[in-house]
Order: C-alpha cells, then sequence, then structure tokens
C-alpha cells in the first residue's frame, strides 16, 4: 500500500505540474479494472487520435539528446494563370518564388507533438509545420545531461528549439507556436537567440502558458493546500523518480484515479470520452523520472523580460478561464507585454484548450499564420486563409 498511495500522489503531482485533467469520477472507481480496460481500447481503436504522421526527422541537441520532429508539407495552391496579351514582348526572368513560411509547434510537458493532433489535422496541406517532441519526452530521447543526473531546464529547452530549427528550418521565414511548457520554451528561445527572432521569425503564438511566477499558483486547491504542496512536491518526486519502477507499477494500479485527476486539470468542461481517453494516453506515457526531472524548472521559470524581443511581431495570446494549471490571468500579463496581439480567452475552458475547443483554436491560428505570411510575403494554401476567416473577427488585446 506504501508505493500505491506513492503512485497515487506521484500520479497528481505530475499531471498537475504538467497540464493534465479533472475530477474523480465515482465510476471510474468502481468499476472494475477488466471491463474499464475494455473501455479504454474501445476508445482507443474508435478515435484516430494521433495518428497523424508527417516526414520524420532527427535534430541534435548540444548534448547530444536525438530530438525526434516530423514535417507537414505545404501542397502548392494552384499558381494564378498569366493573362493574354496581345504583341511581341521581351522575355523577362520569372521572379524567385518565395520561401514558404514553415509553423514550428512545441508541446507542453508530459505531453508530445501529437497533443496538436486537433490542429494538424485542419492546417495539413495549408502551410508547411514542424511538430517535434521535447527532450525525454514522445519519440525523442530521454536527456542525456538528465540521465547523467543534471537537471532539466527551461533555457535548455530553448536551446533544443534551436537545434530543431536548424535541422529542419535551415532557410525561410518561421512562426512558433507552444503550448504550456512549449511557449515557454520559445521565450527562452527568443530570450537566447534575439538576432536569429529579428531576422526570421514572422509570428509567435502562446497557448495556456506562462512567462513567470508559477510557484504562486494555487492549482485550484484553498492556499494552505497549495503551499503545502509546494512544499513537498520537489522532494517526493525526487523519491519517487529514483524508485522509477515501482512507483510505475502502483501508478499503472491506480490508474481509475490518475484518469480523474487527469481531467480535473485539463478541461473546463465535458469533453467526447475520446478525446478525454486520448489525453489520458498521452499524460500516462510520461516515465516518472521524466515528471519528476521536468519539474523543478518551472518554477524557476521567468521570462517576462524575453517577451519585448517578440514586440511587434504578429502574435497570439490564448488561454482557457478554467485553466488551474497556468490561470489565464498569465496570458493576460503576456498580452500586455505584446500589445499588438490578437487575445483570446476561451470562457469555460481548462489547460488543455487545443483539445477542448479547437472550434476556437484553429481559427485563431489560422489568422495568426496568414497574418504572419502576409508580413513576409510567404504562400499559404487558399484552405489556410479559409479557415482564418470562418472565425471571424476577433478583438485585439489592447487594441
Amino acid at each position: 500500500m506504501k508505493w500505491e498511495r506513492a503512485g497515487l500522489v506521484g500520479a497528481a503531482i505530475g499531471v498537475v505540474a504538467a497540464g493534465a485533467a479533472a475530477g474523480v469520477a465515482i465510476e471510474r472507481v468502481t468499476v472494475g479494472r477488466s471491463v474499464r480496460r475494455k473501455a479504454q481500447l474501445a476508445l482507443d481503436a474508435a478515435g484516430p487520435y494521433g495518428s497523424l504522421r508527417g516526414q520524420p526527422g532527427t535534430a541534435v541537441a548540444e548534448d547530444g539528446t536525438e530530438l525526434y520532429y516530423e514535417t507537414d508539407e505545404l501542397v502548392e495552391p494552384p499558381a494564378a494563370a498569366e493573362p493574354a496579351r496581345r504583341g511581341w514582348r521581351r522575355r523577362r526572368e520569372p521572379a524567385p518564388e518565395p520561401a514558404p513560411l514553415t509553423v514550428v509547434f512545441s508541446h507542453g510537458y508530459c505531453l508530445n507533438q501529437d497533443s496538436w493532433h486537433f490542429q494538424r489535422a485542419v492546417l495539413r496541406g495549408t502551410v508547411r509545420a514542424v511538430y517535434w517532441d521535447q527532450r525525454s519526452h514522445g519519440r525523442s530521447e530521454r536527456g542525456r545531461d538528465q540521465a547523467a543526473g543534471g537537471p532539466a531546464t527551461i533555457d535548455q529547452l530553448g536551446r533544443d528549439l534551436k537545434a530543431v530549427l536548424d535541422a529542419a528550418v535551415p532557410e525561410g521565414p518561421v512562426a512558433l507556436v507552444g503550448h504550456s511548457m512549449g511557449g515557454m520554451t520559445v521565450m527562452a528561445f527568443a530570450d537566447q537567440y534575439p538576432e536569429y527572432v529579428r531576422e526570421r521569425v514572422a509570428g509567435v503564438g502562446f497557448v495556456s502558458t506562462s512567462s513567470g511566477k508559477l510557484a504562486s499558483v494555487t492549482l485550484g486547491l484553498p492556499a494552505v493546500g497549495a503551499r503545502a504542496f509546494r512544499a513537498v512536491a520537489p522532494g517526493l518526486l525526487k523519491i519517487m523518480g529514483s524508485q522509477a519502477e515501482l512507483v510505475e507499477r502502483a501508478r499503472r494500479a491506480t490508474a481509475e484515479l490518475f484518469a480523474g485527476v487527469i481531467k480535473r486539470y485539463s478541461f473546463g468542461s465535458d469533453v467526447e470520452p475520446g478525446v478525454e481517453r486520448f489525453a489520458e494516453r498521452l499524460i500516462e506515457s510520461t516515465p516518472i523520472d521524466v515528471v519528476a526531472e521536468f519539474y523543478p524548472a518551472f518554477t524557476e521559470h521567468e521570462k517576462g523580460e524575453a517577451l519585448a524581443v517578440l514586440d511587434g511581431l504578429p502574435a497570439l495570446v490564448l488561454a482557457g478561464d478554467k485553466d488551474l494549471l497556468t490561470p489565464s490571468a498569465h496570458s493576460t500579463e503576456i498580452a500586455e507585454r505584446l500589445p499588438a496581439a490578437e487575445a483570446v480567452i476561451v470562457p469555460g475552458a481548462g489547460h488543455l484548450v487545443t483539445f477542448e475547443r479547437p472550434d476556437v483554436v484553429n481559427p485563431a491560428l489560422a489568422r495568426l499564420i496568414a497574418h504572419a505570411a502576409d508580413s513576409v510575403r510567404a504562400p499559404v494554401g487558399d484552405g489556410l486563409r479559409e479557415l482564418a476567416a470562418a472565425g471571424g473577427a476577433q478583438p485585439v488585446y489592447g487594441g
């Protein structure tokens, strides 16, 4: 029972620190494990969530860690027909084709690139896009520095993003989009590579993220409980990370309760069971020692000043107003530092607003991408512009 209790606490800590799910549903406790497992398999088979794949590639981080990414190419829209001309004219050399805009998507803690499924499904073919797995997540290699006992830091993730950009987007304009930890990764990148931002970055999107002050987030707990959680979490996670095999076994044994925690901290409203299960599956795949390694980095994250590097670029700041992990007030603070950004606060949505409200997120991202492409005269597909227009006009924060 000792490790079973530890597994439950560790599951909760891992999910809370990452960006996972919501309230403990009674039926998950009372329904037999075999019945629940059959239901899970049925949901996994019914929903094709996370099944989209692109052209694979690998970037190498500064410590030698191999970072996995996939590229979805732009399917060129048909070229406009040249109007017929009368008479003879001197033949001119055609103008060089402009480089396409590439949108690079950085996912959150305890997730992987498949967490962009609902955006990837509608953007495919309309813009060149790169999706990558952060170190120790998804198909990327376990961080070599971390395997050797070193800490995980947000600054290191920013340098990892630079390695992915160098490998996957060696030329042309880029837009950077990050969810939760992915948004922090983008801020760290901007802080470390301001010249790259000035020369190559055409737009930026922050979804459910924060520029700092995460140590003061209450996680929806009473003040006393939040203080207690912050006090014990780092030490407990460190212990659990050192006993990963035992804790993983306990975490599986408490999967029913773990699913309830995921639901509470991921969503602000009811979602389809298949979508809920998809989030559960992504978070469950993150080993407890990886959860433990990354958790301390969030309380140290302070990148508000780095946002000045991005000021003036086409930008989107989006969050759900029921987010318990990176509260929407943190997005409001980001928008205040990027006064030209479109700020969208989604009523009733939680941390995984990309899963919960793709009907709002997708058009907003399409508007950002179209604006970024227009700012550098880069081609995008007609489908992207149609999606952007379908979302309707949105107010600009501070405008």
